[in-house]
């Protein structure tokens, strides 16, 4: 397999799939397409990107590109992962919340953008301040539901994809007991980026930058 991805300081989208297909233990090769440029789009679809955007994942003759798709065909390929809960219920909860952070929480997105080798404190607008609410609410209720360590117990699909946030919680000083979080959702941030995967992905993101 190889998985086509932008640069690993930035690329928010390409991150999340890349930790859940690593998460598989599968060997696979990455491609690289450099964002950012007059290019970007040409490179990616040379590279065998359908759209034109990154990511995207060839495996043998199939190819399957938006990270939500990639990672619900890394679940289907990979079934003993246990990518989703086992549970239908509590599956479906988690393809909600991965959902939401797929299409939603614009202005958190558009204010903070991730980048890996950003620290910094800043006050966010009054637009950002639903987001950061909401992200406190959703994670602080899962986690007393499933009692930890992540959303769903074990790490899932949905983990990877609040894996980003995390880092913009992290890059631009946010503290998530200021929108209503009871410690859980601060604890449950700095824990995704002490997995394995993630850290394996930033210090390929900083390499990168120092190179």
């Amino acid at each position: 397999m190889d998985i086509i991805i932008g640069d690993k300081a930035w690329s928010t989208w390409s991150m999340r799939p890349w930790l859940v297909l690593k998460r598989t233990g599968a060997p696979f090769t990455e491609t690289l397409v450099r964002l950012r440029t007059e290019r970007t789009n040409d490179d990616a679809r040379a590279a065998g990107s359908p759209s034109g955007l990154v990511p995207a994942l060839k495996d043998a003759e199939v190819t399957v590109w938006d990270s939500l798709a990639i990672c619900e065909y890394l679940a289907e390929r990979f079934p003993g992962s246990q990518l989703w809960p086992s549970d239908a219920a509590a599956r479906a909860t988690a393809r909600s919340a991965a959902a939401e952070m797929h299409s939603g929480f614009h202005s958190l997105r558009g204010e903070c953008p991730v980048d890996l080798t950003l620290r910094s404190q800043v006050s966010v607008s009054e637009a950002t301040h639903p987001d950061l609410r909401r992200l406190a609410q959703l994670w602080s209720g899962l986690l007393a539901r499933s009692g930890g360590p992540f959303l769903f117990g074990d790490w899932t699909i949905a983990d990877a994809f609040f894996t980003p946030v995390a880092t913009r919680l992290r890059s631009y000083g946010l503290i998530l007991s200021d929108y209503g979080d009871p410690g859980v959702g601060g604890a449950y941030a700095e824990r995704l980026l002490e997995t394995p995967e993630f850290v394996e992905w930033e210090k390929g993101a900083l390499a990168d930058v120092r190179g």
